[in-house]
């Protein structure tokens, strides 16, 4: 009989036997080659009186899940002369229904089932429940029910194709490792770089015309990688309004090109572009790797982002830079910071929005973590705004993500409202800035020489310990008695506590030479100029600019009800927020105010005395001011 199996019309009452073949493209096989092999090795391995029924065989790697594979549609791309009944699913699910058209399933070999013991176990295991054997070409085929010597053969050499295929994969990431070190960039270079080949180090692919890749900065795009992580960090720019400043001059900032030659963009920019943009390492000057793998769901053969904790990045620099290390972790706080909240003080577009509110995106629930949100009510003929948090909105059926957590968490706008203009009154603008800060400053900067005076007391004991034990260890060597294993052990351990030692004394002259920084920061307040007018008379979208221009964080407690108003001054964006202060110093005040009811009401929220202090942000020269303020009788 001809072909690759017998016709539907044919009788056939010997063993009926389904052939299961598998290729990986990653094994840079040919399927066209490879799976007509399998199967040919597959019918020339059966016994007498068998013939193959039907055909299911997948083009995936072996090391999938197995309830991810069987799912792809790669063998569609190739010209494959063998009828396909389905794959590893198709057949596991035929040998379950009662109509199924096999007695027997045959592979090439056992690792054509699965690259991992478990599954290719469990395979055999479901197929052995229905009466259904597993057979191999490659191993002996026994029909009498013995077994033994089969299984043995069998396991070891799944053990052994498992072995193999995680040596191949760690041996690749090592490689792919010292690649990035050495700073050879993989794929595409990013938008601000162009690629510079250079020869492949390996006569043999470079006689074949092969080369790496190291990225240079382009003159004409890099400097806008540069002016977009700007407007990011210091103005804390949404991808939208960033992508229209850009579109607004496209000689100046010349849009990326698409990827498909073939399609007809818009030659724009576009928000998910500035969003890769701002999400990618390699502009710190670092080469970075396995940023993105990709998914095994359903042979979808989409990427997703590892997290950070799992990049591999060069140890050094390995490029130009087009931005600071801290410039890219500043723009990656600035996203939980917005958190999706947009620029500007205009009103949503929703047709029915018919408020603004000035603190949105800057207040955040403190028992979750979640930006609140904004909701204008009437109280006896009265209209109020509050900003609330209500998790059960974005996680229904989640009751346990935020315990503790009443459902609604409200505060009165005007409460907040009042504390932040008091904040930046007094204690950023106000004749005495200098007193209340020189106030509680001390606190904390003893606090930080506390901190750095034990850790280097504890670096000087460590040190002390260990060339204690190294002098007792010389002791027992010089009376060893020419026992020379134990002399050579002791030896070792001495090695040992040598290492341990010089590192500790590294670790202590480093802490010893960067003491922590003192009262010079305060010097930034003098390039703020003093304002007399009263924030709250002022414009609103000034006052936002104002707010963002400082990093204003508002932090509500519902259980103590304080908010924690926090604020920064850098020596980077010092001068943006003195030339804020400038301009809201030109503008003129409102006449039709009546202050004493806001000033009774911040009076009753502050409850809690003002505290500043410094701390390091991500410039490392910041100033920031805690201020906490409580009450409930404004809420």
């Amino acid at each position: 009989m001809s072909g690759w199996g017998a016709a539907a019309e044919d009788p056939f009452d010997g063993l009926r036997v389904a052939w299961c073949g598998r290729t990986s493209t990653e094994d840079l096989q040919d399927p066209t080659l490879s799976l007509p092999r399998q199967l040919d090795n597959s019918r020339a391995a059966l016994p007498p009186g068998s013939l193959i029924v039907a055909h299911f065989y997948d083009i995936e790697s072996g090391r999938k899940n197995l309830e991810d594979r069987g799912y792809g549609t790669a063998h569609e791309r190739f010209d494959i002369a063998i009828p396909r009944d389905g794959g590893i699913q198709g057949l596991l699910s035929e040998a379950g229904s009662r109509d199924r058209r096999f007695d027997a399933v045959i592979c090439e070999s056992i690792d054509r089932i699965s690259r991992r013991t478990f599954y290719g176990t469990k395979i055999e295991h479901e197929l052995e429940q229905l009466g259904i054997p597993l057979f191999a070409a490659d191993e002996p085929i026994t029909l009498n029910g013995k077994r033994a010597t089969a299984i043995l053969t069998r396991r070891v050499k799944q053990g052994i194709a498992e072995w193999y295929a995680v040596q191949m994969m760690e041996a690749s990431w090592d490689g792919l490792r010292t690649h990035t070190q050495q700073g050879w960039n993989v794929g595409r270079p990013p938008y601000g770089y162009r690629a510079q080949k250079v020869a492949h180090p390996v006569p043999a692919k470079a006689a074949d015309g092969k080369h790496k890749t190291k990225l240079v900065p382009d003159p004409v795009r890099g400097p806008v990688i540069t002016q977009i992580f700007m407007w990011r960090v210091m103005e804390r720019l949404g991808y939208g309004d960033i992508a229209d400043r850009l579109n607004a001059d496209h000689e100046r900032y010349p849009p990326p090109e698409s990827l498909n030659p073939n399609f007809q963009g818009r030659n724009a920019w576009s928000r998910s572009g500035i969003r890769e943009m701002l999400l990618n390492p390699k502009y710190t000057g670092h080469m970075v790797w396995n940023r993105k793998a990709t998914t095994s769901r359903r042979g979808s053969g989409r990427s997703m982002v590892n997290p950070p904790s799992a990049w591999v990045w060069s140890e050094h620099p390995t490029h130009e830079p087009l931005i600071t290390r801290e410039m890219y972790e500043a723009a990656q706080g600035v996203g939980k910071e917005r958190a999706t909240s947009r620029t500007g003080s205009d009103a949503n577009a929703h047709p029915q929005t018919c408020h603004t509110y000035l603190l949105r995106s800057f207040v955040h629930c403190d028992l979750c973590d979640r930006r609140m949100f904004g909701q204008t009510e009437m109280r006896r003929k009265a209209q109020y705004s509050y900003y609330c948090c209500q998790p059960s909105i974005n996680h229904k059926g989640r009751e346990d993500r935020f315990p503790g957590h009443p459902k609604v968490v409200r505060v009165r706008e005007d409460s907040l409202a009042d504390a932040v203009h008091d904040l930046f009154q007094r204690r950023v603008f106000g004749p005495d800035r200098h007193a209340l800060l020189a106030a509680d400053l001390p606190a904390t900067a003893h606090r930080a020489e506390d901190e750095w005076e034990a850790r280097c007391k504890a670096l000087k004991k460590g040190v002390a310990e260990i060339t204690r034990k190294q002098d007792r260890l010389i002791a027992q060597i010089e009376d060893s008695d020419g026992d020379a294993e134990f002399a050579r052990r002791l030896r070792a351990r001495f090695a040992e506590l040598e290492t341990d030692r010089r590192t500790r004394a590294e670790q202590l002259a480093e802490a010893e030479a960067n003491p922590p920084a003192r009262d010079h920061r305060t010097g930034l307040l003098d390039m703020i100029p003093m304002l007399s007018a009263r924030l709250a008379d002022l414009p609103e979208d000034l006052r936002r600019e104002l707010f963002a221009a400082f990093h204003l964080e508002v932090r509500y407690n519902d259980r103590t009800g304080v908010a924690l108003l926090r604020i920064t001054i850098e020596e980077d964006t010092v001068k943006e927020a003195a030339d804020m202060a400038g301009r809201l110093a030109d503008q003129p005040g409102k006449e039709n105010r009546h202050p004493l009811e806001a000033d009774a009401c911040a009076e009753d929220l502050r409850r809690a005395p003002g505290m500043i202090r410094t701390c390091d942000t991500r410039f490392r020269r910041a100033v920031l001011y805690p201020l906490s303020y409580g009450g409930r009788d404004c809420m």
